[in-house]
């Protein structure tokens, strides 16, 4: 039976204790979440009629990925309409009986918010492709003269290909282009506008006035490009969205700032602490950590943990940079292992070649990972993560264990990624599939009907959240007991000591009453002598004898016993 937690019970009271300090918030990809009516693409009644199981989780919120009115040329992430439902996933009303009945149950709802462009069938950039040059009309987005056969500068687009696409004239010559940092079909906003800034001033009142309780803000390093527009040929493996150590000029500004300062008065005009989360692909985190300051936004993405390999050096280093960069301004670090742009951990952290984000992997890629090792690793990941203080983020499905799903036909595929550079990458379809949750139900309870928008693997069948549900070590089980053990230890408000293993593989750090030990190692190994007596909470793997860590796990221990 689902327990519900009001708002003021699954928050911390108290200055510097906000709830989004030690927040753990799940992350739902709508189309593939739940579909309640059938159709085969997930919606807002069927996230309603499934929030009892996240409830039951301890969680503190959900976020949504877009699901505004779209073409959905890009999952979504190419908005016609900024203050309306897209009929795929329902209405306003859906929305509003989805934000009563998440608070019913203790939980807070955050929306992603997706500023940095539209979609070209949004009303202002048809005005703009009908207006002329230099016109107001224009000036919302970023059009630029060049001479024939080029283009203003040499920048690549995310998805591949060109950043900029070339208009026709009324007489059909060569007209204008404009700057896209993703899609042909996404034209990036020009946000030394006004008009374009108090439109997104309004965007943030309608959903707050409606109940949201924050925004993830996508591409939050991308609004403001570098003056002049420079060209700018970026790292031959670097990855798509950022994060390299020379900034694109389209990336990490300063002056978004700016605008995330204009946002923040905005919500702290609102009652319960409404919260601004960045997706800021950029570094160092010292770099990162300026999304965060105390008059900007609560809580950034970091992405330099998710990228860090399966490796007990690198992991430590970075859990101390991240905790020194975030707290200098006042802020909490916020972990995140998986999302829907990204190789899911369970297959990710088992690869064996690098594969640059955004990249994805699928039939013909070399040196599949191996999903015995990859879900061992992951659990012993996610039992690292979940011991850390701050806030931590959950992809819907890695609670189950789910692996990135390669065997994706090409015919199913949607990425943009795919098509834009002729099936030379993947993209990220294979993170994006359907979740199970029963397994005797057509298309595992995704859908009555059986149908699925993107195929589901049959191997997902023991994967469904119905088998684990009674398997005591199943990974359901496994991240129920973790987040349970957290919010009763109190983790997310806490700190790291680090404890001395004698043994490179081996990662140790007390939180609290909580002792984490981590086995980077390809066997098992001897537990440190100061732990080997410590009664054992959970284990990411089943154990083969007292006094042992196994391989490529986690062990999460108690206070000494009396």
């Amino acid at each position: 039976m689902t327990q519900s937690r009001t708002l003021s019970e699954s928050s911390a009271s108290g200055h510097g204790s906000e709830w989004w300090r030690t927040s753990v918030i799940y992350q739902i990809y709508p189309r593939s979440f739940a579909d309640a009516n059938g159709d085969g693409i997930g919606d807002l009644a069927g996230i309603t009629s499934r929030l009892d199981s996240l409830a039951d989780m301890d969680i503190d919120a959900i976020w949504l990925s877009p699901f505004f009115t779209s073409p959905q040329k890009d999952g979504g992430y190419d908005v016609s309409n900024y203050c309306d439902v897209d009929p795929l996933f329902g209405t306003l009303a859906d929305f509003d009986k989805m934000v009563a009945r998440a608070h019913e149950l203790g939980l807070r709802v955050i929306i992603d918010l997706v500023p940095n462009h539209c979609s070209d069938q949004h009303p202002w950039f048809q005005q703009a492709l009908n207006a002329a040059p230099g016109s107001p009309e224009r000036d919302r987005f970023i059009f630029r003269d060049a001479p024939a056969g080029a283009l203003p500068n040499n920048w690549e687009s995310v998805f591949g290909g060109p950043m900029w696409t070339r208009t026709a004239a009324p007489d059909g010559s060569p007209g204008q282009a404009y700057l896209h940092i993703f899609d042909s079909s996404q034209p990036d906003f020009n946000w030394h506008n006004e008009e374009v800034r108090a439109m997104f001033r309004d965007v943030l009142r309608f959903w707050l006035d409606r109940g949201t309780d924050g925004f993830r803000v996508d591409v939050a390093h991308g609004m403001i490009k570098a003056e002049g527009l420079p060209d700018f040929t970026p790292p031959a493996h670097g990855d798509s969205m950022g994060g390299d150590e020379v900034l694109a000029p389209w990336w990490g500004q300063d002056g978004v700032h700016e605008i995330y300062r204009d946002w923040r008065q905005v919500l702290d005009e609102y009652e319960g602490e409404r919260v601004l989360c960045a997706e800021a692909w950029v570094s160092p985190l010292e770099l990162m950590a300026k999304w965060v300051r105390d008059d900007e936004m609560h809580q950034a993405f970091n992405f330099p943990y998710l990228g860090t390999e399966w490796d007990a050096p690198a992991l430590r280093q970075v859990i101390n940079d991240s905790l020194r960069a975030f707290r200098a301004v006042g802020a909490p670090s916020t972990w995140v292992l998986s999302n829907h742009d990204v190789v899911r951990h369970a297959s990710r952290l088992a690869l064996r070649d690098d594969n640059p984000q955004g990249e994805g992997i699928g039939p013909l890629t070399p040196n599949h990972p191996d999903p015995a090792r990859g879900l061992r690793r992951a659990r012993a990941a996610s039992a690292l993560m979940l011991a850390l203080p701050g806030g931590a983020y959950l992809y819907q499905g890695e609670e189950l264990g789910l692996p990135e799903a390669m065997e994706l036909p090409d015919a199913a595929r949607q990425d943009p990624t795919w098509f834009r550079t002729n099936g030379e990458r993947y993209g990220r379809d294979g993170c994006r599939v359907p979740i199970p949750w029963e397994a005797a139900a057509p298309a595992f309870g995704f859908s009555a009907s059986g149908e699925s928008w993107l195929p589901q693997p049959a191997s997902w069948k023991r994967y469904a959240r119905s088998e684990q549900a009674a398997q005591p070590d199943s990974t359901l089980n496994m991240y129920r007991s973790l987040l349970r053990l957290r919010r009763e230890n109190q983790l997310g408000s806490g700190d790291v000591q680090w404890l001395e293993t004698g043994s490179e593989q081996l990662l140790a750090l007390r939180n609290r009453a909580v002792t984490v030990i981590v086995n980077f190692a390809g066997q098992r190994a001897e537990l440190p002598g100061q732990l080997a007596g410590l009664p054992v909470l959970q284990a990411s793997a089943e154990q083969s004898r007292p006094g042992v860590i196994e391989a490529e796990s986690a062990l999460w221990l108690g206070a000494e016993r009396r």
